[in-house]
């Protein structure tokens, strides 16, 4: 024991400058475990066992180790009781059933959708018998004018629970929607009316000003990239290049993050220190640094605020403005110490951002770049010699290369997990499209603006249009290619952990221990790989039911699925095409008010009815019915005679469980959306 003690103090000593870095895994650790542990019992249990690492750390254990022992568990305590303190601070009242209401609200937050066709408002109602917050989407056709922030409007609408999670493994919309305090969610029925207007000021009223200028100066698609660069507002972009920049790995580039603000930061200082520096005067008498770092940083807050200062545009201003104090100071611009000391910021403030893909995928992706460029064999590759242009030429493209092959394997589990699917040629398009994006599209963005006070931006405009019409280009080509999307159907949280906790290791030691977080990495992997598909997907409602068929396409129930509807169940199934229906199998038998049709797995049959109408029928037909089959589903509560073999997933009991995913067999595992959230003050399973 004593050796092994001595073993790791060793250790402990060597890695002494890589233990900070560890303190932003264990805060993340402790905040991530809240939300993955069912409720109240297992939070607890989880915070006596921190209090015990801590007082063993400084009781029981000697040294170092001890040292380490205490603080990582005061972190994850802490991290404990960020995630339960937060959750329970931004609690607001919520709808607990469906209604239709009819009732004033100011308006807070206006989000047209134009490539769907939809306005969604967030309303602040006037009733006290309603939530604090909800959101209702209408039709833009609907939409009377002056309708923005502030005005006061009269409607009529159909008011429901945030949706939860809908099938194992997806997004969680609750989650969202209690963080964000929105309290209910729905659809207006009818008119809306403005009863009091409000002139539309400050920052919403520039970048309202600023959507219609750009839009007027570069219509079609350009233009709602554009649009996206300069406000942070996606919602003009069609769902075909929306698809087409997800497929190709560019989604990225039109989110606000650390790309655009590194960008207007970078452009700001650049420019600031060199107009700066051609008065002798002020080169003489100030630090030029220091006057250019901070017109940098008031650059990044002001677009930071100009886009909607969206978590995922926050945590990169931080992060920017933490740089620019460390290069102010004379400190290495970029560091891993940076990034943990970043990350921390956040979860102080928004803990629940580190169960988000933005946060994930942004911090992964920057660590994996700083860890790939402090690795000795790529540092001796880039340093800086004697060479001939087009060798150092070379030497730059392979370091864009190799670093975007890395970040592109850092993400690829984080995109499998949150998304189901990740892109293999997302490399190659990033290395064309992130220099045209940072070097020529937004400069030309920018100064298109800038010339425009004076009548001079259109050639700007008509440049600006070609470069993104580029983008778009390159976005389709790549989305086209064969093979350019690999799917996954959900994967296990505990593969997921293993593969995250193997790259930090990996990332955050130093020297040949790094190697040990190949195994975590290899075992989370082959675990992901592994998982079944689903046989049957079923969604809490008992709406909609899926079959996943030989090829992997679910085929649907009910032929009115909407898209995303359809969507959800493809991507739960690991699949990348369109989706089928159950009635179009020869071996199924359907009507209006039902399908019964048979899966065979392993060599055991399983009969299966599910009811697709809200028609009832027959006491006795149905009862019969449900006797021969092993399963039956219906959204309606079924009669108490109905007793399947095997499964009765009726409103009450999916009530309890939530969507469901089935994998069939010899022995049939169940999967649950309340087996997912648990106890979690946003579950909406009963």
């Amino acid at each position: 024991m004593a050796r092994v003690h001595g073993g790791l103090e060793l250790f402990l000593e060597r890695q002494r400058n890589q233990l900070p870095l560890w303190a932003a895994v264990a805060l993340g650790l402790g905040v991530g475990l809240w939300f993955w542990l069912a409720g109240p019992i297992q939070w607890e249990a989880l915070l006596c066992i921190a209090a015990a690492a801590l007082l063993a750390g400084l009781l029981v254990v000697p040294g170092r180790s001890g040292m380490v022992l205490a603080w990582l568990g005061a972190l994850i305590a802490l991290g404990v009781g960020l995630a339960w303190t937060r959750s329970a601070t931004v609690a607001a009242p919520r709808i607990d059933r469906p209604v239709i209401a009819s009732f004033a609200a100011t308006v807070t937050k206006v989000e047209p959708r134009v490539a769907d066709g939809k306005l969604r408002l967030t309303l602040a109602p006037a009733d006290a018998k309603l939530p604090p917050l909800v959101r209702v989407t209408l039709d833009l056709d609907q939409a009377p004018s002056g309708l923005n922030s502030g005005v006061t409007v009269q409607l009529r609408a159909r008011l429901a629970p945030p949706p939860p999670m809908a099938l194992p493994g997806g997004h969680d919309f609750a989650r969202d929607a209690w963080f964000n305090g929105l309290g209910a969610v729905g659809k207006s029925l009818g008119e809306v009316v403005v009863t009091r207007s409000a002139p539309l000021s400050g920052l919403d009223g520039l970048r309202s000003r600023l959507d219609a200028h750009i839009q007027a100066s570069l219509p079609g698609p350009s233009g709602s990239v554009a649009t996206a660069f300069a406000t942070g507002n996606q919602n003009a972009i069609s769902k075909l290049d929306a698809d087409a920049m997800r497929r190709s790995g560019l989604a990225h580039l039109l989110s606000v993050s650390g790309l655009h603000i590194a960008a207007v930061v970078a452009a700001t200082m650049f420019l600031s220190l060199r107009l700066l520096a051609l008065s002798e005067v002020l080169a003489l008498r100030f630090n030029l640094m220091l006057v250019s770092a901070a017109a940098a940083a008031a650059a990044g807050i002001g677009y930071t605020l100009l886009t909607g200062a969206q978590v995922p545009t926050v945590r990169s201003c931080v992060a920017a403005l933490l740089v620019l104090a460390g290069m102010a100071l004379g400190r290495e611009a970029m560091s891993l110490r940076l990034v943990a000391t970043g990350a921390v910021i956040v979860m102080l403030f928004v803990p629940e951002a580190v169960v988000g893909p933005s946060f994930q995928m942004s911090f992964a992706s920057v660590a994996t770049i700083i860890a790939l460029h402090e690795f000795s064999p790529v540092k001796r590759f880039l340093a800086a010699r004697e060479e001939h242009p087009l060798q150092r030429l070379g030497r730059r493209i392979s370091s864009l290369l190799l670093s975007g092959l890395a970040v592109e394997f850092a993400l690829m589990p984080f995109a499998l997990y949150h998304f189901h699917r990740a892109g293999f040629y997302g490399v190659i398009a990033n290395l064309v499209a992130i220099p045209l994006t940072t070097f020529v599209s937004m400069p030309l963005e920018a100064a298109a603006l800038a010339l425009d006070a004076v009548g001079l931006g259109h050639p700007l405009w008509v440049a600006t249009g070609w470069s993104l019409d580029a983008l778009l280009w390159i976005a389709h080509r790549v989305a086209g290619l064969p093979g350019a999307v690999a799917m996954l159907p959900t994967m296990p949280t505990a593969a997921f952990v293993a593969m995250v906790l193997g790259g930090l290791w990996c990332c955050l030691w130093r020297g040949r221990v790094r190697a040990w977080g190949l195994a975590p990495l290899a075992a989370g992997a082959l675990a992901a790989i592994s998982v079944a598909t689903p046989d049957l997907l079923v969604s809490g409602d008992g709406r909609h039911v899926a079959v996943i068929g030989p090829d992997g396409a679910p085929q649907m129930l009910r032929e009115r699925a909407g898209d995303f509807t359809r969507s959800l169940f493809a991507e739960s199934a690991g699949f990348d095409g369109e989706t089928g229906w159950i009635e179009d199998d020869r071996s199924s038998r359907c009507n209006d008010d039902a399908c019964a049709f048979s899966i065979e797995r392993d060599g055991r049959r399983f009969d299966i009815l599910a009811f697709r109408s809200a028609y009832l029928a027959p006491w006795a037909d149905t009862v019969a019915a449900c006797a021969r089959a092993d399963i039956v589903v219906a959204e309606r509560r079924l009669p108490r005679g109905c007793t399947p073999r095997w499964l009765k997933l009726d409103r009450d009991s999916l009530g309890q469980s939530g969507g469901l995913s089935l994998v069939l067999g010899a022995e049939p595992q169940v999967e649950s959306v309340a087996d997912r959230v648990g106890q979690h003050p946003w579950s909406g399973v009963r």
